[in-house]
């Protein structure tokens, strides 16, 4: 029995189709009737020839019938129907519902033939395929359960093959971003041991750009062990009473040289000025950094970075990083915390990015229960968190203000 690959249009409008039988399953079915009236038939004879054996041959019985027939009215002088009549209308019910009975057997064993055979279809790799029939019986239930099944099975393969992808992505961007700077640091270095370069100030220079090199692959495995740390399901978070526009100011503090170099100036913004935020302070500081590093290195022409923190409600705040530079195109937003994505089309370091950044900011708010998005536009792009103040503890917390 072949299973039907394509879906009736019934089933795309939302309603499933009844089985539909085969020519040979319906001869199948008419044959079934045909045999089950025959042996029916026989068996009324059987009966009948038994009931005149038996009853008829015997006088007393025949006048006891008939004397109960003449004395049991119904009505005024209407007499019980012939028994022989009431026996044969009972019989012919009787094989109405065993030929009816007989028929509704063989048309389920037909339905569970075809869901074996849609079953052996899809076990055969086809699971793009579902059982798009139904049936009156318990069997719609089997088959619901079957379609369910095979959607979280396809949903499990296509998630294993994201996570293959995803470390087959990951070995190439580790391979590509450790191999540039090694090979400039052994470049360099091997014209220093050569005795290629005598110059003072050549030597001078390249033992600092191979430094430089060194220091971009230690932030490259800093921000690659962070983020897989992250990830981690044993990472756990000290969770402290934080006043977050103080915390503002101190992360800002630390970037006002660079901040200044490029004509950029911040402003800090709490509401209420006493906002307190249950987090942990070493994590969150870490998203600031990673934030504030992100605008000044990629929003060009920007002339001011916002930090700002609202308070929504008793459970939530709302923490804004956010700057006046170009805006990100929409068709990257949705790909901006991606690990290893970087705005910029070529995979150049010329900025010093690990393209872990963001990645390692979404992990530490996803961390704390929170959410995190971009949205970009002509006046602004703002990086939106959207945090609880007390996340769930899953390590100690202290009562320090910080």
């Amino acid at each position: 029995m072949k299973p039907n690959k394509h879906k009736n249009q019934a089933v795309v409008q939302g309603k499933k189709p009844r089985v539909k039988l085969t020519a040979a399953e319906k001869s199948e079915l008419f044959a079934e009737a045909v045999v089950t009236i025959i042996i029916m038939l026989l068996l009324n004879m059987s009966v009948i020839i038994l009931y005149h054996l038996a009853i008829l041959q015997d006088q007393s019985l025949v006048d006891g019938i008939y004397f109960l027939k003449q004395t049991m009215t119904i009505g005024p002088g209407y007499h019980l129907w012939s028994w022989e009549r009431v026996g044969i209308v009972i019989m012919g019910i009787a094989d109405v519902i065993v030929v009816y009975w007989r028929l509704v057997r063989r048309y389920h064993q037909m339905q569970l033939r075809h869901i074996i055979s849609e079953l052996h279809y899809i076990a055969n790799g086809h699971f793009d395929h579902r059982i798009s029939f139904s049936v009156n019986t318990d069997m719609q239930k089997v088959i619901d359960s079957i379609n369910s099944l095979v959607d979280s099975t396809v949903a499990a393969i296509n998630e294993e093959k994201a996570i293959e992808q995803s470390k087959d992505e990951l070995i190439t961007n580790v391979s590509h971003d450790i191999r540039t700077p090694l090979t400039s640091i052994i470049g360099y270095l091997g014209l220093l041991k050569n005795g290629a370069v005598t110059n003072h100030d050549d030597v001078i220079k390249y033992i600092n750009i191979a430094y430089n090199k060194a220091e971009q692959m230690k932030s490259l495995a800093n921000d690659l062990f962070e983020y897989t740390t992250l990830k981690s399901t044993k990472t756990k978070l000290n969770v402290t009473p934080i006043n977050i526009a103080g915390m503002m100011e101190q992360v800002a503090a630390g970037f006002e040289l660079e901040a200044e170099k490029k004509g950029i100036v911040f402003n800090i913004k709490a509401r209420p000025k006493d906002l307190i935020v249950n987090a942990d302070v070493e994590k969150l500081v870490r998203v600031y950094n990673n934030l504030i590093s992100n605008a000044l290195k990629y929003a060009a022409g920007a002339t001011e970075i916002n930090l700002v923190a609202n308070l929504i409600n008793k459970k939530q705040v709302e923490l804004r990083v956010e700057n006046n530079g170009e805006p990100i195109p929409q068709d990257k937003l949705r790909k901006i915390f991606d690990r290893f994505y970087r705005v910029e089309s070529s995979r150049n370091t010329k900025t010093g990015g690990t393209g872990l950044g963001l990645s390692i900011v979404q992990g530490v708010v996803e961390l704390h229960g929170g959410t995190i998005r971009c949205e970009s536009n002509e006046k602004l792009t703002s990086f939106i968190i959207l945090l609880p103040r007390t996340p769930k503890l899953n390590g100690a917390a202290s009562q320090r203000v910080v």
